[in-house]
């Protein structure tokens, strides 16, 4: 079951939590036709539809013109907003790409679908889907171009077309669409990389448009040096170059004559891509801009109680969340917003009360792991570091090659930062961060231990922790041991092949002379999707005869006899069914005997993580274990009776709170055969790197060093890079593991890689 919040600031009342069988019932009784989970969801009939154009760029926070920001040159994108609406207050809820965009395409957030670490591949719970399919079964031409970045692979049900030249123009004639093309311009590497597209368009430029780095405005946090300088405004020519991209994209819909029908969307999808921004969920990564232009057509559909709200030049300062896109397009599109769905709708027939917090997560960032939470207000924001041992100035290699991040680092070795500027590089976190942003929209003055702000912070505390609860929050489960339990055994499921019943659909009242028929698919993995295209004799006007294009199975499909009609089932996380080729002729068709492919997986071994997880009651302890993070030595009881939990992930917080709080001899004597006990191979992985990692700064290397070794050759991807981050954290004592770190270059994931390389790297300057 997903572990839905019922409180009303977190969810419109209509959400409730609601498990698997229940979701497909409810499906069967909103579909025109439903068979074991096909998408077959209602919309309001014969309802006209807005066009819907969504202009998404990468990698900028409201640096913009039309944001009261001097230094930027955005002429499109300021007249866009003095068209319609500036939203102020709008954040990710996380600071990259990845994670963000499957909290975007579900509505739900990732630390509830398993999506949290960034490129990981989820398998989301049966009954969560790219909204974009709502949209398809409504009657949209829906068309990306042409990023994903799921944390999943896109099922072929979730766009018309998905690809670098996907166009609102392939649709049908009167077809309403929504389309997403996505901006590279302004990505983070873009600043960085002086041959990439990004600076060609910046080439064209004039010098009016070009940004003077001495003119530019620094935050605190950053050393004022000519290079730094330099990253910023290479970062404000990029917007600049690409809000001529915006002015082209603008230009196409009214040349096509759609301005007047399409409600036009330009946001970014987290922070700028520059240190202390992007990667973290401090305001400089979360905070975006949201402009939403709507046509007078259409300002009363958007927002029924007021269209006045969405006239140009208007302002909206209501805090709104990424995952509140996805209902908030179907709102506006009339379709049923699904209950299941964690967003809630800002505009359209559906739209909620305005929300009072914003949540956000910080889990693996590349190749090294970290866990934070925040929950925001319009004014204050709280952090809550569950690896406060950690520094924040971990390094990850594709951010290293920042200049602005090599500056930094170069000015800290040599002791020359000041102020501000040494914060990021602390050797430890602060368990609670607390912020007055209209104070400090830098965040640099942590208020956690003002006494003035004291119920501030019991209020967010408690606000933290009880979404977390509500949404079962599955970031404390170290990734290799959510790695095992949402991919039994390792292996992917793969969907089954869809069935299909053919029957004659001729009547009395048929005037055509062909023969026609009614094709009805279904499929037997819960939560799939289907997917067909017909290869010759269709009889729906509504269909494609293209067989590349993949149509959603929505309902029954009347066609012609004779002809070919291609299918395939998909789920996400799971890999696509075979497709079968079905002979439109009368009868009900086998996919057995349609395809020489072996049986195919209809259900998974074990029931989903989900129901896994709270049938264990897991997450409790979980939660129970990291509240003792800031009692200090009174934790150490709980932290060894912890050590014999049944769960191997309690273990693991038991053995890096111990960690973290022994630092006398004596207390380390006490415990060091308790952690001893845990290198034994019966114990999880995790458990033993865990271990392995506290016996070494202890002084005790030698059977350590050689299960780390071992964990360095396991199977799964995530236990390796536990192993060699902890390999690349016991300093000297790594050079006992030298030859295998150096055979970790050759490793097939390019995390561990990354790892391996840093650590020879700082052992050779040793």
């Amino acid at each position: 079951m997903i572990m839905n919040n019922t409180s009303d600031h977190h969810r419109c009342d209509r959400q409730r939590p609601m498990s698997v069988a229940v979701w497909a019932s409810a499906a069967i009784s909103v579909a025109v036709v439903s068979l074991s989970g096909s998408v077959c969801w209602a919309a309001e009939p014969d309802v006209a539809r807005p066009n819907v154009l969504w202009i998404s760029c990468e990698d900028i926070s409201p640096d913009l013109g039309c944001y009261g920001d001097s230094y930027a040159v955005t002429p499109t994108i300021d007249r866009l907003a003095a068209e319609g609406v500036r939203f102020d207050q709008v954040f990710s809820h996380a600071g990259v790409c990845a994670p963000t965009r499957s909290g975007i395409i579900t509505g739900m957030y990732p630390t509830s679908i398993g999506t949290h670490h960034m490129r990981c591949q989820g398998v989301p719970p049966p009954e969560v889907r790219c909204f974009t399919e709502y949209l398809r079964a409504a009657g949209y031409y829906c068309t990306n171009n042409v990023k994903t970045d799921y944390q999943f692979a896109p099922p072929a049900t979730a766009w018309d077309e998905n690809s670098r030249t996907a166009h609102w123009r392939g649709r049908q004639a009167e077809q309403p669409f929504f389309a997403v093309i996505n901006l590279t311009t302004t990505h983070e590497s873009r600043i960085r990389m002086p041959k990439s597209n990004a600076r060609k368009l910046v080439a064209q430029l004039t010098e009016q448009e070009r940004h003077d780095p001495k003119q530019a405005v620094l935050p605190p946090y950053y050393p004022d040096t000519p290079l730094v300088r330099r990253d910023w405004a290479n970062y404000a020519d990029n917007i600049t170059a690409m809000d001529a991209q915006v002015a082209g994209i603008l230009r196409d819909l009214e040349q096509d004559g759609l301005a007047d029908e399409t409600i036009v969307w330009f946001w970014g999808d987290h922070g700028r891509g520059l240190p202390r921004g992007k990667r973290w969920i401090y305001d400089s990564g979360l905070q975006v801009p949201l402009i939403i232009r709507v046509p007078p057509k259409w300002r009363g559909r958007t927002m029924p109680d007021d269209p006045n709200a969405v006239q140009p030049g208007t302002v909206n300062d209501e805090l709104i969340a990424f995952i509140d896109f996805a209902p908030t397009m179907l709102s506006m599109a009339g379709v049923a917003v699904p209950d299941y769905i964690q967003g809630q709708a800002f505009l359209g027939p559906e739209r909620d009360e305005p929300r009072r917090y914003i949540h956000a997560h910080r889990d693996r960032m590349d190749e090294r792991y970290d866990l934070i939470r925040a929950v925001r207000d319009k004014q204050f924001k709280y952090i809550r570091n569950f690896m406060p041992h950690l520094t924040y100035a971990q390094n990850i290699g594709y951010m290293e090659e920042m200049p602005t991040m090599q500056e930094m680092r170069r000015l800290h070795a040599a002791n020359q930062l000041v102020g501000p500027q040494k914060l990021y590089f602390r050797p430890t976190k602060p368990i609670e961060e607390l912020y007055d942003t209209e104070a400090d929209p830098h965040e640099i003055n942590n208020l956690a231990d003002d006494p003035a702000h004291y119920n501030t912070l019991q209020r967010l505390r408690g606000e933290l922790t009880e979404w977390m609860q509500s949404v079962g929050d599955i970031g404390m489960i170290p990734e290799p041991e959510f790695d095992a339990l949402k991919r039994f055994g390792g292996e992917w499921a793969q969907t089954a092949a869809p069935q299909a019943n053919v029957a004659s659909a001729r009547n009395a009242d048929d005037k055509r002379p062909e023969n026609a028929v009614t094709v009805t698919l279904r499929c037997a993995t819960v939560g799939a999707s289907i997917a067909y295209a017909v290869q010759s004799g269709s009889a729906d006007a509504a269909t494609s005869n293209d067989p590349q294009h993949w149509l959603l199975y929505s309902k029954p499909v009347r066609l012609r006899a004779g002809g070919t009609l291609r299918a395939k089932a998909c789920r996400l996380g799971f890999r696509d069914s075979k497709t079968v080729m079905i002979p439109l002729q009368p009868g009900t068709i086998d996919p057995q005997k349609l395809s020489s492919s072996p049986p195919q997986t209809a259900e998974v071994n074990s029931a989903h993580w989900r129901t896994q997880l709270q049938e264990s009651g897991l997450l409790g302890e979980l939660h129970a274990i990291k509240q003792l993070d800031s009692v200090g030595s009174e934790a150490v009881p709980r932290y060894l009776e912890a050590l014999d939990s049944e769960h191997s992930s309690v273990r693991y917080w038991a053995v890096v709170g111990l960690h973290r709080l022994l630092t006398d001899q004596q207390s380390i004597e006490r415990v060091r055969k308790s952690i001893a006990k845990l290198l034994t191979s019966k114990q999880a992985p995790v458990t033993r790197i865990a271990a392995a990692r506290v016996l070494c700064d202890w002084g005790e290397p030698g059977r350590a060093i050689e299960v780390l070794v071992e964990l360095l050759s396991h199977k799964s991807d995530s236990v390796r890079l536990h192993a060699a981050i902890a390999l690349g954290e016991v300093g000297e004592s790594a050079r006992a593991a030298l030859p295998y770190i150096q055979a970790s270059m050759s490793d097939p994931s390019k995390y561990v890689q990354r790892v391996g390389r840093h650590t020879l790297t700082n052992l050779a300057e040793k």
